[in-house]
């Protein structure tokens, strides 16, 4: 039995993506072995965290405010080079690292916050760090006027529908579809270069440019 604060930590990393009761053991003794001096700067790094990094207001990324606390928008949203007739809806914050490493995609983002999970129930979503439901209103929202979330000389002219190709990013593009088409806006899926069950954060960047280059 461990000791009532020892498994306190564990619990609490146990509730981490992909981590285990196991893995989380490994990480609260691996702390304990650190020096004062690394748990410290573990543990500031924790704190600022949350201190030092805000939520795009337009696409939801977190960004890093580097001492200019008006900022509202991340680098991607106030770079005036993007392409701002694309907008490209994805899960999670990950997924937009993964296509931004292809360096193919110059488009904007919107970060949806999770998925449909309909093995629970059709209402139920898998959410994401940042929000506790999908964000299909904020999208509407932001397609229909972007300049009032800080994106200025914005025309979407499509929307690319980037969820993986699992079951609930399947049922969860279907929804997006299906509340997006009121609007009049081309609408487009990745091709099929990524594997059915497979995730973008996993995929390379060979098969994640092939998606976006057939997606129809």
């Amino acid at each position: 039995m461990n000791p009532p604060a020892i498994q306190k930590l564990i619990n609490l990393f146990s509730k981490f993506p992909t981590i285990g009761p196991r893995t989380a053991s490994r990480f609260v003794f691996y702390l304990l072995k650190l020096p004062q001096k690394e748990l410290n700067e573990f543990l500031n790094s924790i704190i600022n965290l949350k201190k030092s990094i805000k939520i795009c207001s337009f696409c939801f990324n977190p960004f890093e405010s580097l001492g200019n606390s008006d900022e509202t928008l991340c680098p991607i949203c106030r770079n005036k080079s993007r392409n701002r007739t694309l907008l490209c809806i994805i899960e999670k914050e990950i997924d937009l690292i993964s296509i931004e490493k292809t360096k193919k995609y110059k488009g904007l983002y919107f970060i949806l916050g999770g998925t449909i999970d309909f093995k629970k129930n059709n209402k139920k979503i898998r959410t994401s760090s940042f929000n506790p439901e999908l964000r299909i209103g904020e999208l509407k929202k932001r397609i229909k006027n972007p300049e009032s979330f800080g994106i200025k000389n914005a025309n979407f002219k499509e929307i690319i529908i980037a969820t993986n190709p699992t079951p609930e990013g399947e049922a969860t593009t279907l929804l997006v579809e299906r509340e997006l088409n009121p609007l009049g806006v081309k609408i487009t899926r990745l091709g099929r270069g990524l594997p059915t069950g497979g995730e973008l954060e996993y995929a390379d960047e060979e098969t994640l440019e092939s998606a976006f280059e057939g997606r129809k």
